[in-house]
């Protein structure tokens, strides 16, 4: 988990440098005029989940189910009946990165933004205060007598209490210490207070339940919770559980990440299978009347879980955030297109848009032996390319075996990644360059590149694009590179498109654009994508691609785009 650290801190430097440059995005481009190219054809070919990722989940005052976002830097309210969404709260409300959230006593909506760091509380009149904790605040929620409690999960590890004024400093109740760096806890995940007064939940990295004596004021901070008796373990063997919560009548119910949803005996540590459902969930709530609800990250979803144990879908599962990706050759001669799904890589028929296989990604990284989390994808022969810089892992990957064959470390963080002679050329974002991922030494010279997105190759010459400046940069047999484009709109994915082309996908334009490598001139060949946006309020603390819209060339010439805005897959085809 040192490696997450390390490359959530890179950022915060790099990215703080590149809102100065950006007016590098006027130049003109290289060459003769821009051009529309109009013989196209625009289609959506595949259409992923309504809720792009549901996070925490819990029942307002209203009666209404509220939904945490984080992909999509929102907070959802829904009609758990019909799955009908009533109303989004987003960066305008003060939401930036929700993960978990919890009701007050006065009804005042309380959720973690678990990349800012910062515990946001919106009051019934709609007034949003905050206050910080730490980069990874997660689970949160209130005890009977109303007092508030949060963790550190994924970018941190411990346990806080809060003022739910807001207006004392959090009380540290579990810290980690440098013998142990920041993981006393295994990723104290999604809890709630049990009838003993104890808080319970999930260790996500430790595959066990616990449970903590959560102290008073003057209590000091505990770094040993397990040797000193502030947490012991109730229940053991689960996959990776990740939530957990009582029912009115006090008994305890598990969400696995593999799909499973447990009852725990928090006596025994008994644990009874009560339904297994897709995988990849992650938080429950019970409304009203006792019934259960459960939230699924990987794939969107909420479904409830009726008493004869069978669940109904309130809100369809599907992709979350499509972005790199990258053709096969498939059966009879189609084309066998795969999607980077942050949490999934999914296969589809480029033809017809059917989802034929998806794949897990490993949030916590088993490198030599797990797919990563991932972000984008390029073809290597029968194998992909992937990279994530969430993990700061570029993988070589086959689909048929869905075996990792070799994996590479980026400490500079890999934001794409293809493979270029005799090695894998990494746009690589705190070396400013492209980087070889066998030793990371510089292919491109560090500098040349303020904010590296996208690359591209015919064999020879490779091109990569720089997001924050606009400029599309080649190499060439003289390893010397020049500047092949400028004033590209927050330039993305890229693709060669044979036929002595460079495709280029213009995320803060939300079209695709091709330069014709032999006169420079530049043509739109799509216009009015719905691609994904910008971060907001974000600029600091993530990488300024965000999640990556790519392109892809097929075998009979069709362009697949991703178009993260709309949680679509476009086909483009000539006519």
């Amino acid at each position: 988990m040192k490696r997450k650290m390390s490359s959530f801190l890179a950022v915060l430097v790099i990215t703080a440098a590149i809102s100065a440059c950006q007016e590098f995005n006027e130049l003109i481009p290289l060459g003769a005029n821009s051009k529309k190219k109009s013989n196209t054809l625009v289609k959506e070919i595949a259409t992923g989940s309504p809720i792009k990722g549901a996070n925490g989940i819990n029942f307002g005052p209203d009666g209404n189910l509220y939904i945490g976002a984080v992909n999509s830097q929102e907070i959802i309210v829904m009609n758990s009946q019909n799955g009908k969404i009533l109303n989004r709260l987003g960066p305008n409300e003060g939401v930036t990165t929700p993960d978990d959230l919890a009701f007050g006593p006065d009804g005042s909506l309380y959720w973690t933004d678990i990349f800012t760091g910062f515990v946001k509380r919106r009051n019934p009149a709609g007034v949003v205060t905050e206050q910080f904790v730490a980069p990874g605040v997660n689970p949160i929620t209130f005890s009977e007598d109303g007092r508030l409690f949060v963790g550190l999960c994924f970018l941190g590890d411990g346990l806080y209490e809060l003022d739910p004024d807001f207006n004392d400093p959090p009380r540290p109740i579990i810290v980690a210490a440098e013998e142990n760096f920041f993981f006393p806890l295994a990723f104290f995940n999604a809890f709630d207070f049990g009838p003993d007064g104890k808080l319970y939940g999930p260790q996500f990295a430790g595959g066990k339940v616990i449970r903590v004596n959560v102290g008073g004021p003057g209590t000091p901070p505990s770094t040993k919770p397990f040797e000193d008796g502030t947490a012991e373990i109730v229940s053991e063997g689960f996959t990776v559980p990740v939530a957990a919560k009582f029912d009115s009548k006090g008994v305890l119910h598990v969400l696995d990440q593999s799909g499973e949803v447990f009852k725990v005996n928090t006596q025994t540590g008994e644990k009874t299978l009560l339904v297994k459902i897709q995988p990849d969930l992650d938080n429950l709530a019970f409304d009203s009347k006792g019934s259960l609800f459960i939230s699924n990250a990987g794939y969107g979803s909420i479904v409830e879980i009726l008493p004869s144990g069978q669940p109904r879908t309130v809100s369809g599962a599907g992709m979350i955030g499509p972005m790199g990706l990258a053709v096969l050759p498939g059966a009879n001669n189609q084309d066998a297109l795969f999607v980077a799904d942050l949490f999934r890589l999914r296969q589809f028929n480029g033809l017809t848009g059917k989802e034929e296989m998806d794949y897990k990604g490993d949030l916590l990284g088993d490198p030599d032996n797990n797919l990563t989390t991932p972000f984008t994808l390029s073809a290597d022969g029968e194998n992909l390319i992937v990279s994530s810089w969430f993990s700061n892992l570029v993988q070589v990957w086959n689909p048929q075996t869905d075996k990792v064959l070799q994996a590479f470390e980026i400490p500079s963080i890999p934001i794409d990644a293809i493979r270029f002679k005799d090695d894998i050329a990494v746009s690589a974002l705190f070396a400013g360059g492209v980087v070889r991922a066998s030793d990371q030494s510089p292919i491109f010279p560090g500098g040349t590149l303020l904010a590296p997105s996208g690359l591209a190759t015919d064999g020879e010459t490779l091109w990569a694009a720089d997001f924050a400046t606009g400029t599309i940069w080649q190499l060439g047999p003289d390893n010397i590179p020049v500047a092949l484009a400028t004033g590209f709109k927050g330039p993305e994915g890229l693709a060669w498109d044979k036929e002595g082309g460079l495709l280029v996908v213009e995320s803060e334009a939300s079209r695709l654009s091709r330069v014709d490598l032999a006169t420079g001139v530049v043509t739109t060949v799509a216009d009015g994508l719905k691609l994904s946006a910008a971060p907001i309020n974000l600029e600091n603390l993530v990488t300024p691609t965000y999640w990556f819209d790519g392109v892809a060339v097929g075998q009979s010439g069709d362009i697949y785009v991703s178009g993260g805005g709309k949680n679509v897959i476009y086909r483009i085809s000539k006519y």
